[in-house]
């Protein structure tokens, strides 16, 4: 790792990335050479703006509609979640070039400023309060938290269900009855 990775930020962050992915120019146009991509969350120290573009502290220039103030935040989880529908499965994953069923849910929670444990058993253990449910699953909301072992998804509605997954092997959206006869039965429930 280079040594300048490893300093303390002069400059604290005051924006964060609020697009799925975005780019870093050299320059503030969009035909300057890139020189890093961002992630969703990625937290920068704003220097000022020039035309459509931030420039970043010490290193170069973001599109401005792609950011936000840190203290902005999405009202709906499952509307940022949604976002990344067709992105590929990555197990480990947490940005737009790939994400796991966790990564989804926590990246979705962040941009919503919902802290979340990165890993499914964490999250299942710590999110939201238990909803009592029987084979209808018929008392289901948008943002419910399904858990099976080692997996888990979020509600759209009260029938269909987001989730990265390896059978489909991206971010799909799918009925809850078709993944729970795929995957087995439901062990959890959450609210939050």
């Amino acid at each position: 790792m280079p040594a300048q990775a490893l300093r303390v930020a002069a400059n604290p962050p005051s924006h964060r990335v609020i697009a799925l992915r975005s780019f870093v120019f050299s320059a503030p146009e969009v035909k300057a050479p890139a020189l890093a991509a961002l992630p969703m969350n990625a937290k920068l120290s704003i220097a000022g703006t020039d035309g459509k573009f931030s420039r970043i502290a010490n290193f170069g220039f973001v599109a401005s509609p792609h950011l936000a103030p840190l203290a902005d935040r999405a009202s709906d989880f499952v509307a940022v979640a949604e976002q990344f529908l067709g992105v590929p499965y990555l197990w480990g994953g947490k940005t737009a070039l790939g994400l796991d069923c966790s990564g989804i849910v926590q990246t979705a929670l962040e941009r919503c400023g919902i802290a979340a444990p990165r890993d499914t058993d964490m999250q299942e253990r710590e999110l939201g309060r238990p909803v009592a449910f029987d084979s209808s699953l018929k008392n289901l909301k948008r943002g419910d938290l399904v858990f099976w072992p080692g997996h888990m998804g979020v509600m759209r509605d009260a029938h269909e269900l987001l989730h990265a997954n390896a059978h489909h092997m991206m971010v799909a959206s799918e009925p809850l009855a078709g993944a729970q006869k795929r995957i087995g039965p439901i062990r959890t429930i959450k609210r939050l």
